[in-house]
């Protein structure tokens, strides 16, 4: 259960939510939230980078091609955490301590009953889910076995990301941190032993992954079981209500779907550059990975705001709201300026601690300069989505994604990629995140807008 002494004294990660300055409270959540998705996203660079030690550029290839089975993994996994996460904050800031103990009890619950389905589907879908990700006959069996070990684990990846989401919606943002940092090391250590000392190849680069989620969702666990946490799931609330139920799914199920419509972009994405080689992909792979450093930084700016956004929409306090929406751009966009130029002054370096293949340099090299301009953008609209999921609101977050990534993303690429060939293709991401910048942030402030007025009875 809350510890409601020490709410009642009002715990610190408390104010941040409610009165912190909106510059720092941003950075304050959202600066380690980066430093963990930065270390996280080493899962997949540190098998990208010890794979390429082998020097084998279809192997390269098969994890690029196997990375949407992770991210349709995570999708199954925001939905319970977006979900349970709104729900804590708005009940926190509402007041209702009970309600947000439920919440913290049903992501549990949910989580491992997801992850079972998710096992066994994968595992007897295998074959269709590698050819479907676009795997050719030089890549079908790397594919094959890294797929097969990442549905597996699944419980692993699912709890770790689940977990960490739970403990950020309370101000925890420290103890998740502390999961990621651990679940990373033990991968770095874990996958040189399993490639090469144990000659498992590809598959060992997928066990080191799942026992570094292992590691990362054991540390989360300890601390709930520990009471280091503001909330505690309790084995009175193990059946979650109906109540609870259809808010988690209210705010998560469009939240998965949001990520399942990244992951089907990023399929038809490498079903495109599959006609431009093999090795293209390869290149391509690199180039998404390192872009994904980027990536998280607004990912971590968008997460760590989205308690505030929850706090304070269920306290009603619309204006300090909209302060965090201005604070939040102007942080998020200022430090992603400064990552695209440097990828843009030292792509071909960075590509080539990856692959020491020329043409697959040269790709990289090309891709990552075209590709770095969505950074500007893209943590306006990705701090847009987070703010209507933290407000019980997923319609907006949805149709957000919905526009993004089916209605400009995917008709850009058909279109360019028609038009001026792979050129074209690489250059449909920057120019769909430039128009979503707009409407995203302009939408989240009339809605805010809207609230605020009806809350004063005008």
């Amino acid at each position: 259960m809350i510890d409601l002494e020490t709410v009642s004294k009002e715990d610190k990660r408390i104010y941040v939510l409610r009165d912190e300055r909106p510059a720092l409270a941003v950075v304050k959540l959202g600066v380690p939230l980066i430093a963990g998705m930065i270390i996280m996203v080493l899962y997949n660079l540190v098998d990208t980078y010890f794979i390429g030690l082998m020097h084998d550029d279809y192997r390269l290839a098969a994890v690029n091609l196997a990375y949407p089975v992770m991210m349709v993994t995570i999708a199954i996994s925001n939905m319970v955490g977006s979900g349970a996460s709104s729900l804590i904050a708005r009940s926190l800031g509402a007041g209702d301590d009970e309600k947000a103990c439920r919440s913290v009890t049903a992501g549990f619950s949910l989580t491992v009953f997801n992850s079972l389905i998710v096992t066994a589907l994968g595992l007897a879908l295998l074959p269709v889910i590698v050819r479907g990700l676009g795997a050719k006959d030089n890549t079908f069996a790397y594919t094959e076995q890294y797929v097969s070990v990442i549905i597996m684990g699944s419980i692993f990846t699912m709890g770790s990301y689940t977990f960490g989401q739970l403990l950020r919606s309370e101000g925890s943002v420290r103890y998740s941190i502390m999961g990621m940092i651990a679940g990373t090391a033990a991968n770095i250590v874990l996958d040189p032993i399993f490639i090469f000392a144990l000659g498992l190849g590809i598959r060992g680069a997928a066990i080191a992954t799942i026992l570094g989620n292992a590691v990362s969702m054991g540390i989360s666990v300890m601390y709930y079981l520990r009471g280091k946490t503001l909330l505690r799931p309790s084995v009175k609330y193990i059946r979650p209500t109906s109540e609870i139920l259809k808010e988690i799914f209210w705010v998560g199920v469009p939240a998965t779907l949001e990520t399942l419509l990244t992951s089907a972009a990023y399929i038809v994405n490498n079903n495109l550059a599959v006609d431009y080689g093999e090795l293209t992909v390869a290149a391509m792979g690199v180039s998404q990975k390192l872009l994904s450093l980027g990536n998280y930084v607004y990912q971590g700016y968008a997460a760590g705001t989205q308690p505030i956004m929850g706090y304070n929409y269920g306290a009603r306090r619309y204006r300090r709201m909209i302060s965090v929406l201005k604070a939040g751009v102007l942080v998020c966009s200022g430090t992603e300026l400064f990552i695209m130029l440097v990828y843009g002054i030292f792509a071909p370096q960075l590509i080539g601690l990856f692959s020491d293949t020329d043409e697959v340099i040269r790709i990289g090299s090309r891709v990552l300069r075209t590709i770095m301009w969505i950074l500007p953008f893209v943590g306006a609209v990705s701090m847009s989505r987070m703010s209507f999921q933290a407000m019980g609101k997923p319609q907006y977050a949805f149709a957000i994604t919905l526009v993004r990534q089916l209605f400009l993303y995917v008709p850009l690429l058909l279109i360019l990629n028609k038009a001026f060939g792979f050129g074209g293709m690489i250059w449909a991401q920057p120019v769909t995140e430039l128009i979503m910048m707009t409407a995203s942030v302009a939408l989240l402030c009339r809605v805010i807008r809207k609230e605020e007025a009806l809350a004063e009875g005008r």
